[in-house]
């Protein structure tokens, strides 16, 4: 279809271009100049025939046809004028002598717009063109917006339609009130030419949801409501859609529904990118399982239903072991892989269901409380078995075990296998708590239970777990504290030497006085090393101990060292060389008066760490000490090479000696070690004559034990150094009873 020009008749600038067709000179000539005064541009032809010719190369803007011509006349000229391409919509106006109504229907017939009874009355035939004009562009600009909704609502999959109840009913096989546009036709995947009635389109809802439909349908047209409604709807070619369908009452004179007008639009693309956001809020990424958000959920209805009816629930939080050690070894794809692995294998130990919920359960009395079992993700490492309805605790004890027994087999991540285990802690409701936060909280106590007494294993709350866990929180919140109220304190064990009958140095412990107590070590340094208040509690240590060390050596002379325990994140920093010189500047001691000690297990833990410390403190002149050696798993290999000047024989194998063959052979091994390697060997835990007079024979000379001392503040150090340890010279090798009678008062404490 062509379309003229839209044209502005108010601007003089832009005059309107008029073929005036006429066989009657006269006439042609006085029309074409009476239009030319009131602003037209009027082209001439003599009959239809040559009108038609120059037709075939321009188009005007109006046509003005005298009815009665010889040969072609107006009527004919006008019907062939209509079959030409483009001038389908050109205003046509008939002018006729004949005031006749059988020549006016004879003209609209022919495609005539309008017509005119010939007369001289110029400025009536002017204002019939402009009105022509006029009403051709207004009719053409709907065109073009009818046009432009088409292209829009095609765009949007979208179509409108309207519903006269009056002329079909529902039920009826007639399509007569049903009046879909081509677009909402496009929609349902039906042909522009194709009927339906709407029985037929009830027929593409599927049955489950067609009956829903239908009790929506009569409801909303009962009342004469707005109807707004998603249907999924099955397509002539199979083809499963979601169309969104709102329409709107329409009421006759009397105020009385006749029907309804809307739109209907496909909005399946919408629905699936809504199902993945919603999918993507309420569902972990990585495993995906229910995330968080979801799990609350859950959780909250869960806990609604068996309030109601007075049943239990269970919560299981499942965390697993070492999952740190795996992720920061093999690499956060690797973690991911595990991960993902776990989350299947956890999701096969309840009833799990992966539908989105976030609205009120539907039937609530007919346990559909079960839609609510699921194993979710709440983040990390840590995942939670929901379990809605439960006998009593018995029943989660049985999910939990199921859930470590599936946890036994090897995964194989990154290419390489490893082994996983749970710790599982299980909270009740009603019993250990009546809200979400209780729930997970006690469940997080509970887990943590586990963790401490070895994990791999499952355990349910009790209030005295909540004990120790608040009375943890509180010692940890005060040893936060500790070392601004100079709470820490250093207590000293001597380390003797049997050859010489001397104090050969001694070892640092630290102790806290928190209140009127004196917290063990066991009690609070694990506590520090998980906080990370280990760092300054370490630095601390080495300040204090360079400190005691000046006092004593201006009180009785004391040359030897003090030997500090330092945990093996302390010798993978950069400054600890910088803060020992700094501690042993400020009291002008040499660099010797500092020994360091690294557990056999701390050394070996991150060995490639600790390496490069440990060659600039013997660089500098520090000594380091290999504690509890042969508990660990280090290889004799790294000692050939390892500047270190000391190596302590744990106490589990001084316990034994004189009692069982194998702890003798340990300590031969180890003392033989040591001298190859030119490095002294200290036996620490002597807390028996017999134990001392062993490791005497097996040639290990220094000691460190309750036989000898307990650890004790400085100023009792100072007194036992003069009360309990021979002269220098006093001690020959073989007069051993004397240093015994010396030692008995300490046997008698030990004892």
């Amino acid at each position: 279809m062509t379309l003229i020009p839209e044209i502005d008749l108010d601007d003089l600038s832009q005059r309107p271009q008029v073929l005036l067709v006429d066989d009657d000179e006269l006439t042609l000539l006085l029309t074409a100049q009476s239009l030319r005064e009131r602003g037209f541009d009027v082209f001439e032809a003599r009959g239809g025939e040559l009108a038609l010719a120059m037709l075939a190369h321009w188009t005007p803007d109006l046509v003005v046809l005298d009815a009665l011509m010889p040969g072609l006349d107006g009527f004919a000229s006008c019907k062939a004028l209509r079959r030409l391409a483009g001038f389908e919509n050109v205003p046509v106006l008939m002018l006729t002598g004949l005031d006749d109504e059988a020549s006016i229907a004879r003209a609209y017939q022919a495609g005539a717009t309008d017509f005119f009874v010939k007369s001289s009355q110029w400025s009536l035939l002017s204002g019939r063109l402009r009105h022509l004009l006029r009403a051709s562009r207004t009719r053409l600009e709907l065109e073009r917006s009818k046009s432009k909704l088409a292209r829009a609502q095609d765009l949007a999959r979208m179509g409108s339609f309207d519903w006269h109840s009056s002329a079909n009913p529902i039920g009826s096989q007639s399509g007569l009130g049903l009046i879909l546009s081509p677009e909402a036709l496009r929609v349902l995947g039906l042909g522009p030419k194709d009927k339906v009635t709407l029985r037929q389109l009830i027929r593409m809802v599927p049955l489950p949801e067609r009956r829903a439909m239908t009790r929506v349908l009569s409801a909303v047209a009962s009342q004469s409501r707005l109807l707004t409604i998603d249907l999924p709807v099955k397509l002539p070619d199979g083809r499963m859609r979601v169309v969104h369908l709102e329409a709107e009452p329409e009421f006759n004179e009397q105020g009385r529904a006749i029907g309804y007008t809307g739109i209907v639009q496909d909005v399946t693309d919408r629905r699936v990118a809504e199902d993945r956001i919603r999918h993507l809020a309420n569902f972990d990424a990585l495993t995906g399982l229910p995330n968080r958000r979801q799990l609350i959920w859950r959780i909250e209805r869960a806990l609604d239903h068996a309030q109601r009816f007075g049943h239990q629930a269970a919560l299981l939080l499942i965390d697993l072991d070492r999952f740190k050690l795996i992720n920061d070894t093999l690499g956060h794809a690797a973690g991911d892989e595990l991960l993902i692995e776990v989350a299947q294998r956890l999701r096969a130990c309840v009833r799990h269901s992966d539908q989105v919920l976030d609205t009120a359960l539907e039937t609530p009395g007919a346990r559909s409380q079960r839609s609510l079992e699921a194993v979710g993700r709440l983040g990390g490492d840590e995942f939670v078995a929901l379990l809605p309805e439960v006998v009593d605790e018995s029943d989660a004890r049985r999910v939990s075990e199921r859930i470590l027994e599936v946890m036994r087999a090897p995964i194989w991540v990154g290419g390489q296998e490893c082994f996983v285990t749970a710790s599982v802690g299980i909270a009740m409701h009603p019993a250990d708590g009546l809200t979400v936060v209780d729930l997970l909280r006690n469940a997080d106590v509970a887990m943590y239970s586990v963790k401490d007494t070895g994990r791999n294993a499952a355990a349910a709350y009790s209030p005295v777990l909540a004990g120790r866990g608040r009375e943890k929180l509180a010692l940890e919140s005060a040893l936060h504290k500790a070392i601004e109220r100079n709470e820490l304190v250093l207590h000293y064990q001597p380390k003797v030497d049997l050859r010489s009958a001397r104090m050969a140095g001694v070892e640092a412990l630290m102790r806290w006085r928190h209140g009127a107590s004196l917290v063990a070590p066991a009690d609070f340094i694990a506590m520090a090393e998980e906080s990370g208040l280990i760092v300054p509690m370490s630095e601390w240590a080495l300040r204090e101990a360079a400190r005691q060390a000046k006092a004593w050596s201006l009180s009785f002379g004391f040359a030897d060292s003090i030997a500090v325990n330092l945990p093996n994140r302390m010798f993978e920093r950069s400054d600890l060389v910088d803060h020992i010189r700094q501690c042993l500047s400020a009291h002008g001691l040499p660099r010797n008066a500092i020994q360091l000690e690294i557990t056999e297990t701390g050394l070996m833990k991150d060995l490639h760490r600790v390496i490069p410390c440990l060659h600039r403190l013997a660089e500098v002149g520090v000594e380091v000490s290999i504690d509890d050696f042969g508990t660990g798993y280090s290889s004799l290999a790294y000692l050939t090479t390892l500047p270190i000047a000391e190596l302590k024989i744990d106490h589990s194998f001084v316990r034994d000696l004189g009692l069982t063959p194998q702890s003798s052979a340990v300590v031969t091994a180890i003392v033989a070690l040591a001298r190859s390697l030119g490095l002294r060997v200290v036996a620490e835990g002597v807390e028996n004559l017999r134990q001392m007079e062993v490791l005497d024979r097996l040639g290990c000379f220094l000691m460190q034990g309750f036989l000898f001392s307990r650890p004790m503040p400085p100023d009792e150090l100072v007194h036992w150094v003069r009360q309990t340890i021979l002269p220098s010279g006093l001690l020959r090798s073989d007069d051993r009873d004397r240093l015994t009678r010396r030692l008995r008062p300490e046997v008698d404490k030990a004892d």
